[in-house]
């Protein structure tokens, strides 16, 4: 499906906190009540959510990037979710080509963690570049191990 990234305003906070509540990524992190809503509000406070739009202007998911995230050096992906009915579209996908392209232009590596529980999306990220190059056990919730992605430049020509 063809999308527009846009960057992201209060407005869609709404379809953004739906979207994370109702994924496997909210369900494991954001089970209380209020709580994605309350990170959301941080995201977009710093600017730093994007919102995937399609052709008339429909929201179908939100990417939040942290520029300068991973050693205050690095852009980092925090989250990446894509709205339930528009699942299995290539949103997910154009909403990482966006990060990529937003950042390998700037900074010569970006990186991201994949929970052990989504073994789906590390193989996709595997696909499209990245490499493991750490664990870190416990990291956002205890129990959960989350691996470290890295994808530098020179692997995206």
């Amino acid at each position: 499906m063809e999308t527009k990234i846009v960057k992201g305003s209060i407005a869609y906070i709404n379809d953004c906190e739906d979207t994370l509540v109702n994924s496997e990524l909210g369900i494991k992190y954001f089970p209380k009540k209020g709580s994605a809503r309350t990170s959301l509000e941080e995201g977009f406070a710093k600017e730093e959510i994007y919102i995937a739009m399609d052709i008339n202007q429909n929201y179908k998911g939100f990417i939040w990037i942290i520029f300068d995230g991973i050693f205050h050096s690095f852009p980092y992906l925090h989250i990446v979710a894509v709205n339930q009915e528009s699942r299995n579209q290539g949103i997910g996908k154009n909403l990482l080509k966006f990060f990529e392209d937003s950042c390998l232009k700037n900074y010569s590596k970006i990186f991201l963690v994949v929970a052990d529980f989504n073994p789906d999306a590390e193989r996709l990220y595997k696909k499209i570049g990245y490499i493991q190059v750490g664990t870190i056990p416990s990291l956002y919730m205890e129990g959960i191990t989350e691996h470290l992605m890295m994808k530098s430049r020179e692997d995206n020509k």
